[in-house]
C-alpha cells in the first residue's frame, strides 16, 4: 500500500529518455491475435497498446516480427526489411508506430545480427558457389582430412555447430539451429548490409534496437577448438561442456558495435542495448558499452536463469556497474521469452501474487534500465505445456530436464470469460494455462488490490523518484534474507531512498532507523510495525 507520495526531485533537462527507463517486452506471437488464426500479430499489439501505456512504461521492446520460416520463431530471419505475413504487413507496423507515438511510447525492436535463416537469399546464394556474390557472407570451412567438422564447437541447441553442405563441399557454422547459419560479420560487406537493414527501421521511426546474441557475431577465423570445462557440474547440453572462447566473444565485435552506434547516433534520441549471455557476460556487458562510441546499455542472464532469489544475487548485478568514468549503463530483467518466469523460479511455494508484488518493487528499485515481460504485470507463473504441445526445439531436445521456453511464451490472458482468455477465438499456437485465466487483465482491472494495479503504482513510483531512475545504488545489508540498499540521487536536493526487502520465508524483526519516512510498502501494513513479514518490501525517503 502507498502511504505517502514524494514530489519528484529535479533532473537534468537533457537527461536521455532511455536512462533508467522501464521498457515492456512484447513477444508478438503471444500478445494478441487480431485475425483469429491462433498467432498474435502487429494489429493485435496496436489494439492493446492502451493497456501497455496504462502501466506507465516508457516504451516497448518487440521481439522479431520479420519474415521468417519460424524454425526458431522469428529469430531465423529470411528478410530483415519485411514483416512476416503471419504478423501482418509493413503498413501494420507503421500503424503500430503511429499509435505508440500517440500514446507517448518509444518502440525498440530486435535486430538479429549473428545469423539468418537458411532461407535468406544471402545464404541461398552463398551455398550455391564458392565464387558468388555472397560466397564469403557466412562461415564456411573445409572438412578435416577424416571428414569430420572443422572444430569441436557445439551449438546451443545440441550437436556440432557445423553442418555439411554438399553443394559447396564444405561445412557451414551455426551457433544455434542448423537452419540458422552463422553470418561472417568480419566481412565489411556483411556489416554494411546489416547496417542498411537497421537504417531501414530507423527511417520507419523505431527508437532503438536490442541486439540479439551479439557476442556470437564474430568467431575466431583460426577455428581453434574450444577447451573443455571440467568442474563436475551437471549439464544438459554439449554446448555447456566447453569454454566458448573461440566461437564467440571475439574482440573484433567492438569495431562492429562502433559502426552500429555511429549509425544510431545519426538519428536523434536512439537507444541500443545488447543481449549478452555466456560465461563472460559480466566482462562483455561492460566492454560492449564502455565510452561514448559503443552501445548505450547491455543486459545478461544473471537474474533470468537464477533458480532462487537471494540478497547476494540482487546486489551482484549493480555492483558490476559502480558508475566509473566512461562506464556504460546496465539493463535488467527478471523474466523474458527465453527463460522460465521468475515467479515460478523464485516463489518456492509462497503466495505467487505476494511474490509478484515484491519482485516488481525490487525490479523498480534496481539501478539501470528495467524490462517488464508481458504478463509479468499480472503475476503470471510459468505455464505448463504438455510434451505433445511443445514447439521450442530446445525444450523438445532437453525434455524433461529443463522447463524450456514455451512455458514463458504462452498467450497473454486478456478476458477471463472468453475462449482462450480473449487471446484468440481459435486454438492458439501454444495452449493457455488454466491458472492464467483468473489472472486475466479484465479480472485484475476489477480488483483494486491486484498485481496489475500494484504494478502500475510501482512503475509510477520509479518515475517520480530520480534516485530510482538514475541514482547510485549502495548496499547496506546483504548476505541473508534481509536485503537493504540505498538509492542516492546526485542532482539538486540529493534525494536519498532506503529500500528494504524480506526475501525469505520467515518474519524478520526490523525497524527503520530514525530520519526515514515510509513512501511505499508491499505485503506490509501498519500492523506490522517493527517486523517484516515474508516477501515484504518497503521504500523510505530521507526526511
Amino acid at each position: 500500500m502507498s502511504l505517502a507520495e514524494a514530489p519528484a526531485a529535479g533532473a537534468p533537462a537533457d537527461q536521455e529518455w532511455w536512462r533508467g527507463a522501464v521498457l515492456y517486452q512484447i513477444y508478438p506471437r503471444s500478445f494478441a491475435d487480431s485475425n483469429n488464426d491462433g498467432v498474435g500479430d502487429l494489429a493485435g499489439i496496436t489494439a492493446h497498446l492502451d493497456h501497455v501505456a496504462s502501466l506507465g512504461v516508457d516504451g516497448i521492446w518487440l521481439s522479431p516480427f520479420f519474415k521468417s520460416p519460424m524454425k526458431d520463431f522469428g529469430y531465423d530471419v529470411s528478410d530483415y526489411c519485411d514483416v512476416d505475413p503471419i504478423f501482418g504487413s509493413l503498413a501494420d507496423f507503421d500503424a503500430l508506430i503511429a499509435r505508440a507515438r500517440a500514446l507517448g511510447l518509444k518502440v525498440v525492436i530486435d535486430q538479429v545480427f549473428s545469423h539468418t535463416s537458411d532461407e535468406h537469399p544471402w545464404f541461398i546464394d552463398s551455398r550455391a558457389s564458392r565464387k558468388g556474390a555472397h560466397a564469403d557472407w557466412y562461415v564456411w570451412a573445409d572438412a578435416k582430412p577424416d571428414g569430420s567438422p572443422p572444430s569441436n564447437w557445439q551449438s546451443v541447441f545440441g550437436g556440432p555447430a557445423w553442418t555439411w553442405d554438399a553443394r559447396r563441399g564444405q561445412y557451414y557454422m551455426h551457433n544455434f539451429l542448423s537452419s540458422q547459419p552463422q553470418l561472417n560479420v568480419r566481412n565489411p560487406e556483411v556489416q554494411d548490409a546489416l547496417l542498411a537493414a537497421a537504417r531501414f527501421w530507423l527511417d520507419r521511426g523505431v527508437d532503438g534496437f536490442r541486439l540479439d546474441a551479439i557476442n556470437f557475431a564474430i568467431h575466431n577465423p583460426a577455428l581453434t577448438d574450444n577447451p573443455p570445462i571440467n568442474d563436475g557440474k551437471k549439464r544438459t547440453r554439449p554446448f555447456d561442456f566447453q569454454d566458448k572462447i573461440h566461437n564467440q566473444s571475439q574482440p573484433e565485435i567492438i569495431g562492429f558495435l562502433n559502426r552500429v552506434r555511429a549509425l544510431t547516433d545519426s538519428y536523434e534520441g536512439r537507444f541500443t542495448v545488447a543481449e549478452v549471455g555466456g560465461d563472460y557476460a559480466d566482462r562483455e556487458m561492460r566492454e560492449f558499452t564502455a565510452g561514448g562510441d559503443r552501445l548505450h546499455s547491455a543486459y545478461g542472464f544473471l537474474y533470468l536463469y537464477a533458480d532462487h532469489l537471494s540478497s547476494d544475487l540482487v546486489v551482484k548485478g549493480p555492483a558490476m556497474w559502480p558508475g566509473d568514468q566512461g562506464e556504460g549503463w546496465p539493463s535488467w530483467t527478471f523474466s523474458n521469452h527465453d527463460a522460465p518466469r521468475a515467479v515460478s523460479r523464485w516463489a518456492q511455494g509462497r503466495d505467487e501474487d505476494a511474490f509478484s508484488r515484491m519482485a516488481m518493487l525490487l525490479l523498480m528499485t534496481l539501478r539501470g534500465n528495467v524490462f517488464v515481460y508481458q504478463g509479468e504485470e499480472l503475476g503470471l507463473p510459468q505455464a505448463h505445456v504438455p510434451f505433445e504441445r511443445l514447439v521450442d526445439p530446445e525444450a523438445i531436445a532437453n525434455w524433461p530436464e529443463t522447463l524450456g521456453r514455451d512455458g514463458a511464451r504462452t498467450p497473454m490472458p486478456w478476458t477471463a470469460g472468453q475462449p482462450n482468455a480473449g487471446f484468440s477465438t481459435v486454438e492458439p499456437w501454444l495452449p493457455v494455462d488454466p491458472r492464467h485465466i483468473p489472472k486475466a487483465v479484465d479480472a485484475q482491472e476489477a480488483d483494486a488490490g491486484s498485481v496489475l494495479h500494484v504494478a502500475r503504482r510501482l512503475i509510477a513510483l520509479r518515475k517520480r523518484h530520480p534516485a530510482l531512475r538514475v541514482g547510485a545504488m549502495e548496499p547496506v545489508e546483504t548476505g541473508g534474507d534481509l536485503l537493504i540498499f540505498k538509492r542516492l540521487e546526485r542532482y539538486e536536493e540529493a534525494e536519498r531512498l532506503l529500500c528494504v526487502f524480506n526475501l525469505g520465508h520467515d518474519v524478520i524483526n526490523w525497524s527503520p532507523p530514525a530520519g526515514w519516512r515510509l513512501v511505499e510498502a508491499v505485503n506490509w501494513s501498519k500492523a506490522d510495525a517493527g517486523r517484516l513479514p515474508p516477501l515484504a518490501g518497503l521504500l523510505f525517503e530521507a526526511e
